[in-house]
């Protein structure tokens, strides 16, 4: 009689139901962390991602002397080093 009950209840579609869930939920987990993790590789800047696109060196070091965080000669000598594709010393 014990069998009967607990056959009757409907555990053994749980049992069966249960590995295709873990799965999907495993799936899903992964592919969550993939997506939001992702880099896209590009020359849009991430723009298709919908992700703000990157400033150019050009446009950080306009930004940095128009803060005031530069002085004239050091923007001067930055753009230069840019037009000339010099890196930047150590």
């Amino acid at each position: 009689m014990d069998t009967v009950m607990y056959w009757n209840g409907g555990g053994w579609a749980w049992m069966a139901f249960m590995p295709l869930l873990w799965i999907v939920l495993i799936g899903l987990i992964v592919w969550a962390v993939v997506r939001l993790t992702q880099r896209h590789v590009g020359g849009d800047h991430g723009q298709d991602r919908g992700w703000p696109p990157r400033e150019t060196p050009e446009e950080i070091l306009d930004r940095r002397f128009a803060s005031g965080e530069i002085d004239a000669d050091a923007y001067t000598e930055a753009r230069e080093r840019l037009a000339a594709g010099k890196p930047r010393p150590r």
